[in-house]
Formats: structure tokens, sequence, C-alpha cells
């Protein structure tokens, strides 16, 4: 299966380069569409909406959201490769007379085809400062896989430089890998902030938008060079943008068509710097 083929099942996209494809559509028709012709890719990297009232998103009842996260799930699952990731961002919802800030995987955790590899902390320092409870500052990261013995870990792709002790040895060797540590399951990558001197470079239209650091530590880490990966909610596309950058192919789902071309221009824009990049190194080498 290639990344031509699935462009020719799903038709004609949104937007489209070598290795990239935009769909304007609802990632469960598309979805269904790769599931009916037997297609199927190696990772999902996402982050669907959280069901609390964003821009974006219309809020649903809760069981009716739950059940809509587990729908797309399974899609997700039955066009996954035997040995293929998903990685599902959430955050946390509120529940009236229950909860403030319930996680969504607690909601999940027995709806869900995958088996739970890991859960990951993504922990930020800014955030809504709050005066009568604690201040938020993380979401979680659903790795999962279809295999719990057979699937993409590369470690040494993502490995921690901040050693403590580098130069620790025993018998007269180094006892730590000179790539680093192995990172544990809290990552500490900033949040695309907002505002005048503190939003970063990436910074698009899009209200929650996931950050570059976040989405190429799970690409390194848990995909290989010239795996498609999909995101079906692709929103203002850093999963594709962070994918082109890597070597991958990126196949996004996007409903709203504002942000199909938010992320168009943004890939535009890294296809054009990429090609100049590589133009100056053959300046160099020449």
């Amino acid at each position: 299966m290639n990344f031509s083929d699935i462009l020719t099942v799903l038709g004609n996209p949104y937007f489209t380069n070598d290795t990239i494809a935009i769909y304007n559509m609802d990632c469960k028709e598309g979805l269904e569409i790769m599931r009916q012709h037997n297609l199927q890719v190696q990772a999902t990297i996402t982050s669907p909406p959280y069901n609390i009232g964003k821009i974006y998103e219309k809020p649903m009842p809760i069981t009716t959201y739950i059940d809509w996260i587990a729908d797309v799930s399974q899609l997700v699952y039955d066009v996954t490769s035997n040995h293929g990731t998903y990685l599902l961002n959430l955050g946390y919802l509120k529940v009236e007379g229950k909860a403030r800030a319930l996680p969504i995987p607690y909601l999940l955790w027995d709806k869900m085809p995958f088996f739970l590899n890991q859960e990951i902390i993504w922990n930020y320092g800014a955030g809504v400062a709050c005066k009568h409870y604690l201040s938020p500052r993380n979401e979680k990261i659903l790795w999962y896989v279809k295999d719990e013995e057979n699937y993409t870990f590369n470690l040494d792709a993502i490995r921690d430089p901040d050693v403590k002790y580098p130069n620790s040895k025993k018998n007269g060797k180094l006892r730590v890998n000179t790539l680093g540590k192995n990172p544990s399951d809290v990552w500490q990558i900033a949040k695309v902030t907002t505002g005048a001197n503190r939003s970063p470079e990436e910074r698009t239209d899009h209200p929650a938008q996931f950050p570059e650091d976040l989405v190429q530590r799970m690409i390194l880490g848990f995909t290989n060079e010239q795996d498609i990966i999909i995101d079906p909610f692709l929103g203002s596309g850093t999963t594709a943008s962070v994918a082109l950058q890597h070597n991958r192919c990126c196949i996004g789902f996007e409903i709203n068509e504002a942000y199909c071309e938010t992320a168009k221009r943004r890939i535009m824009q890294q296809d054009s710097k990429l090609q100049q990049d590589r133009f100056n190194l053959f300046q160099i080498a020449v």
C-alpha cells in the first residue's frame, strides 16, 4: 500500500504534494472509504475536539461525545497495519455535579479496540491561572498499539541529552548512553501561545494548535521514514508539516475549509523552506 493508492481511492484532495494530502471532509467519511477498500496506514497522530465549546466544535452530551471518539477510533483501528500505532491527545471536560476536570481517557478505557501501551503526560508552563483550584498544566497522550509485542519504537531518535551524570562509569565503562537517556512518560513541551511578543513563529489562526515539538517527538519515536500517517482532525496542519520535515507521508482530514487553507499555506511554506535548504546544501557541496 502506498500514498498514491490512498489518494486514488479518496479522490481529489483540497491540497496535495508528493507526500501530503489534505481532505476537506469529515474524518469518519474518509476513514470509512479507506476501510471499505482495505487501505492501511502505519500510524495515526491526532488531537480531536475536547467537547468544551471551542469555536470549531458544537458540544455534545458526554455519552454521545465518548461514543463518537470511540467510533472514530474503531475506524482508525480498521485502517491501521498490524504493527501500527495510534497516538491520541486528549484533555479534560467538566461533568456537572461530578467533576470540574475529568480526564477524557477515563471515560474511554473500555471502549478502545487498541492495546494501551502507555499514557504520556504532556506538561506545559503556560495556561489559565486559577484562584480556587490548581492551575491545569497537563494533557494526556494515549499511546495505543495494535500488537502489544511488535510495534515501532525508535528510542535513539528521541533520547534526552540532559543526563545528570554523563561521565558516570562502572568498571571503567560509561554507564549512560552517549546519545542521552530514555525520556520519561512526562514530556515538558511548551504550548503554542498567543499574544504580542509571546506567540512563536509556528502560530496560526487555529485556537488550539498542536506544538511542532510535541508532534516531532511522536513522529520520530513511533514511526519510520516513508510511513503513512493519518491525522483525522488536521486543524492547522502541524502533523502534516512535521511529517513533511521528517520524510513521512501524511493524510489529513479537516471539516473546516478555513483551517484546510491554513494547513495548505503552512505546508507550502514548509515545502519551500525545505527545498531552499536542500539547494543551499547542494551549493555548499559543489
